[in-house]
């Protein structure tokens, strides 16, 4: 195992600690229970938003915190759910008394400690569940579809409309909506390293990929041999089109989303397949978003996410937004 590290015991608070330091002016880091959150107070009246997972995924979810997304996140050791004490730290110190509403991928330990930490959180909150992955309908530790890089997307369209002074419940009804309309494939062409693990998470051949893999390494659809990126990218995007069956000239926001080792060029070059494909079927990209944001540590690899796109839905995607891993407008 090649990798930064100085103990395995501390990787994840020495981590955090550095992110605080790099980010002071955006964030503040809490210690015991672990959490992220805002370093200026969420103003009086405005829904509190938080998120969070396994840490190995950055910056999901702790680089979303700040103006215009997450009010907090909560990390939890590498590919481990966060403990609900977390949670419920994160909520008494973000919420303004508009309530909180608590974003969770579909997996079966976020799910369970979320849910305990909502219930030992005595204020107003309400949750969604993400569960965009159209590769499998159940997986390693879901059950259901898998929550992956939609996530993002979720926490940025609604922590816009937070921002702008939505309800609690206006907040939840369009984040369901962005997830409904939205759908992703991922792709590994290798395995990840999990530190405390120190070996591989799954064995994959030098010409071999993983379609339809997991942000945990988990197995997709099926194991096949490496093709050109027109043939992977067309592939993928038929099973996100399966299941999302938009009409033509619909608009739509293409998310090519690297899963930590891959570099941009590539990504841009899948982008771009991406791109005269979708122009093949006459259907319309009017937003994009490139890079790496929903990673598994070291993967190479990459997703592609498809969101079917309202004025409601654009407007809040366009709107400001200043976070350590995401920011226009300001």
């Amino acid at each position: 195992m090649k990798k930064f590290i100085n103990n395995v015991d501390n990787f994840l608070n020495e981590s955090l600690e550095g992110f605080g330091k790099a980010h002071k002016d955006i964030i503040d880091v809490k210690f015991d229970p672990n959490f992220i959150s805002r370093r200026n107070k969420t103003k009086e009246g405005k829904v509190s938003l938080i998120s969070g997972g396994g840490s190995g995924h950055e910056p999901m979810h702790g680089g979303f915190v700040g103006h215009g997304m997450l009010d907090a996140a909560c990390p939890g050791f590498v590919f481990s759910a966060p403990t609900p004490d977390q949670m419920q730290a994160a909520a008494e110190h973000v919420d303004s008394g508009a309530g909180v509403l608590f974003i969770v991928k579909n997996y079966s330990g976020d799910i369970m400690n979320f849910q305990m930490g909502a219930e030992m959180y005595s204020g107003k909150n309400d949750s969604i569940i993400t569960n965009d992955d159209v590769a499998v309908e159940d997986s390693t530790f879901t059950t259901g579809r898998r929550g992956v890089a939609a996530t993002v997307l979720v926490e940025k369209i609604v922590g816009s409309s937070a921002e702008n002074g939505s309800s609690l419940e206006e907040c939840k009804k369009l984040g369901e909506k962005v997830n409904k309309n939205s759908g992703t494939m991922g792709v590994a062409f290798t395995s990840c390293t999990v530190p405390a693990a120190g070996k591989p998470t799954f064995d994959i051949g030098n010409d071999e990929m993983e379609f339809g893999v997991g942000i945990h390494g988990e197995p997709g659809r099926k194991r096949e041999k490496i093709q050109p990126s027109k043939t992977i990218v067309s592939n993928m995007l038929e099973a996100i089109l399966e299941d999302l069956k938009p009409q033509k000239n619909e608009k739509t926001l293409l998310f090519v989303n690297g899963m930590g080792g891959t570099p941009l060029t590539e990504l841009y070059l899948a982008y771009h397949d991406a791109c005269e494909i979708l122009k093949s079927k006459n259907i319309e990209i009017t937003r994009s978003l490139v890079g790496n944001y929903c990673t598994s540590l070291e993967m190479q690899g990459a997703s592609i996410t498809l969101l079917k796109c309202d004025e409601e839905i654009l407007k809040n995607w366009d709107s400001p937004v200043h976070t350590a891993a995401m920011r226009w407008g300001m």
